[in-house]
């Protein structure tokens, strides 16, 4: 029987997905100064082979249509840690990073050229202090937590993109960084920060894979989450190395930290978010999240 981890044809629910998503995406409005700032997320991207789950496609793209077509996208992904803080290189389609292993040799082929992003770059490089500049990496292009959610949210890549390290494993630095990010929004820019909300991979069953069974991890780990969350306790949620569930649910902080940039841009942290998305995958909580 095939599954989204055994596809008859690899990103093959992405291919039957696109069809009807491109169309849609050539047509999504583009934001204007009349839209006010933009929202920052908080997403759950997950490996390649989410573009063989439909539903979670199909979620992503419904939310992101709920959201005018910005001007360009700032990402922030679990998948690059390094400090000093840095940039992936700004020239149109620079190849991506296929920062996976074990997977079927389609996922390696796919790719995501974007439109040049210097403008972009010099945005960002404005707003930092020079305590903390960011460094322009030369070379280094979206890693699969950018650019597989992107590929859904954007399919025709004609957003500017940029992606930006994490420098820190200090959630009161990481909320400082998303607020010296937050006047982006004003102009157009989407701020994402790309984790998931519980990520025990060595912790999974086979349960946990095929039966849609929820690890009591997982599950006592969102629910504190979800409960801080709804009530703007940026406090507890930064005390996250104590909640319940860890540290199973995040045997790295890696995942994690993402949420703070997000919360950090928001015109108030302390209030609450606008949870979009819920649920599991593979027993991991895809809770997902809007700020204003």
């Amino acid at each position: 029987m095939h599954s989204i981890f055994d596809p008859l044809v690899p990103a093959g629910a992405y291919d039957e997905f696109v069809k009807s998503a491109g169309p849609a995406s050539a047509d999504h409005r583009a934001w204007t100064e009349d839209d006010g700032p933009l929202p920052a997320l908080f997403i759950g991207h997950g490996a390649p082979p989410l573009l063989d789950d439909p539903e979670w496609m199909i979620q992503l793209a419904a939310w992101t249509h709920q959201l005018p077509k910005p001007k360009s996208v700032l990402i922030v992904s679990a998948h690059w840690e390094a400090a000093p803080l840095m940039l992936s290189a700004p020239a149109a389609g620079t190849p991506l990073v296929y920062d996976f292993a074990g997977f079927q040799p389609r996922y390696y082929t796919l790719t995501y050229p974007t439109p040049d992003a210097s403008a972009l770059a010099a945005q960002v490089h404005k707003l930092m202090a020079d305590t903390q500049p960011a460094h322009q990496h030369p070379s280094r292009g979206l890693d699969h937590g950018a650019w597989v959610p992107l590929k859904v949210m954007y399919p025709l890549a004609d957003v500017p993109v940029l992606q930006l390290s994490i420098p820190t494993q200090n959630p009161a630095r990481l909320l400082s960084l998303g607020e010296r990010l937050r006047p982006l929004r004003e102009s157009g820019v989407l701020i994402i920060g790309s984790g998931f909300l519980t990520h025990g991979l060595p912790f999974l069953t086979r349960d946990d894979f095929t039966a849609g069974h929820v690890p009591c991890w997982s599950a006592d780990f969102d629910l504190w989450a979800a409960d801080a969350l709804e009530r703007g306790d940026v406090e507890t949620l930064a005390r996250f190395r104590k909640a319940p569930g860890m540290p199973y649910a995040h045997p790295t902080a890696d995942h994690f930290l993402p949420l703070f940039v997000t919360l950090g841009a928001a015109e108030d942290p302390g209030k609450p978010v606008d949870t979009v998305i819920d649920g599991y995958w593979m027993g991991l909580a895809k809770r997902s999240f809007k700020v204003s």
